[in-house]
């Protein structure tokens, strides 16, 4: 959730949009779970963002395997030169035994980067932006509550980046390894009421098509070459039921030559402090080729460098964040809310 994710929606009726910022007052993080959201940190964001996990595998049909390990999920993103534009690197390392129950059963240590990527992503189409209708409605909840037509427009950014793989790594196809390319499609769609779907289409290691020692292509059973290009498709429902908490659905599906599986998540955040984030999440499947069971344990953390440009109401010759000052003052004595940031812009970009 995103990667949502988000962070968590502080109270709607505060809610205030800025054309210039996708910065918000609350750490806006892609955890829980592994879809990205479509807002940036906001320029000098420094943020990271990491999740230790414990997997078990199990495969029953013919050949019978089981993997029992620990790994870490990590990310650092950075904003840097336009709001729009985020740098991110990010991994998953595992490390785990995999014992195969054949006539004399044997074990097999492995450790790897599953994956180890640099890239950056940028939004393209951004729905809040410049929306007069957008701002919250001072005199009546419900109207800020009620349904917007204009909410199933979701705002669009895409990703580009580069994988790095190592040579005989024992998670990836056979023959993986060095340099690829890799692209993300992201949409978020932040509704009333505090939920927020996002949906990630990941096309990773694009055009690689993998070769043996001797530098001949591998084929599959029907002749066909064997590739590592992967698709994914991930959705992601999050809901923030108060300024704290936050729970989130997201589900995964995975298609190529090598692997194939769809994969389900469960899991809640809690905002520790505007810029600290605490979550956790289960993630299983379906089939026995193999089952999956994990449970991850993440936090979110920034170094906050941002700051507001100062820009001119040339109604009044006052500037936008003066204007947020007064609306926050008078929504806080009007609302009696506690501790309510200045508004900028939604409080909350979940992944």
């Amino acid at each position: 959730m995103n990667q949502i994710k988000s962070t968590f929606i502080f109270t709607l009726i505060l809610i205030t949009t800025n054309s210039f910022a996708q910065y918000t007052d609350v750490i806006n993080s892609n955890r829980p779970g592994v879809s990205r959201s479509a807002f940036s940190v906001g320029t000098n964001v420094v943020q990271f963002e990491v999740g230790p996990y414990i997997i078990k595998e199990k495969r029953t049909p013919a050949l019978k395997t089981e993997v029992d390990g620990f790994g870490v999920d990590f990310a650092a993103r950075y904003g840097l030169l336009w709001e729009p534009l985020e740098l991110i690197i990010e991994g998953t390392y595992q490390n785990d035994t995999k014992t195969y129950f054949s006539n004399i059963p044997f074990d097999e240590a492995r450790a790897n980067f599953k994956t180890l990527t640099i890239g950056a992503k940028y939004l393209v189409f951004d729905p809040y932006k410049n929306a007069e209708d957008d701002k919250p409605n001072l005199y009546s909840w419900k109207a800020n509550q009620g349904f917007k037509w204009k909410n199933l427009i979701p705002a669009v950014s895409v990703y580009l980046g580069a994988n790095y793989d190592t040579k005989n790594n024992p998670y990836l196809a056979p023959g993986t390894e060095g340099f690829s390319p890799k692209a993300i499609i992201m949409t978020q769609n932040n509704f009333s009421g505090g939920w927020v779907l996002v949906t990630n289409l990941v096309f990773d290691r694009l055009f690689v098509k993998l070769v043996d020692d001797n530098g001949n292509p591998i084929m599959l059973d029907n002749d066909t070459e064997y590739k590592a290009s992967e698709f994914q498709y991930i959705i992601t429902l999050t809901h923030s039921f108060n300024p704290k908490w936050v729970i989130f659905g997201e589900t995964q599906g995975i298609k190529s030559d090598f692997y194939a599986d769809n994969l389900f998540r469960f899991g809640g955040a809690y905002l520790w402090s505007k810029d600290f984030q605490l979550d956790t999440a289960v993630t299983l499947n379906t089939k026995d080729t193999p089952s999956v069971f994990s449970v991850n344990f993440g936090m979110s953390y920034r170094l906050d460098f941002h700051k507001d440009k100062e820009i001119t109401n040339e109604d009044n010759g006052t500037s936008v964040m003066e204007e947020a000052d007064r609306r926050s003052r008078r929504n806080r004595s009007n609302n009696n809310t506690q501790d309510i940031p200045k508004p900028k812009r939604e409080a909350l970009d979940f992944d």
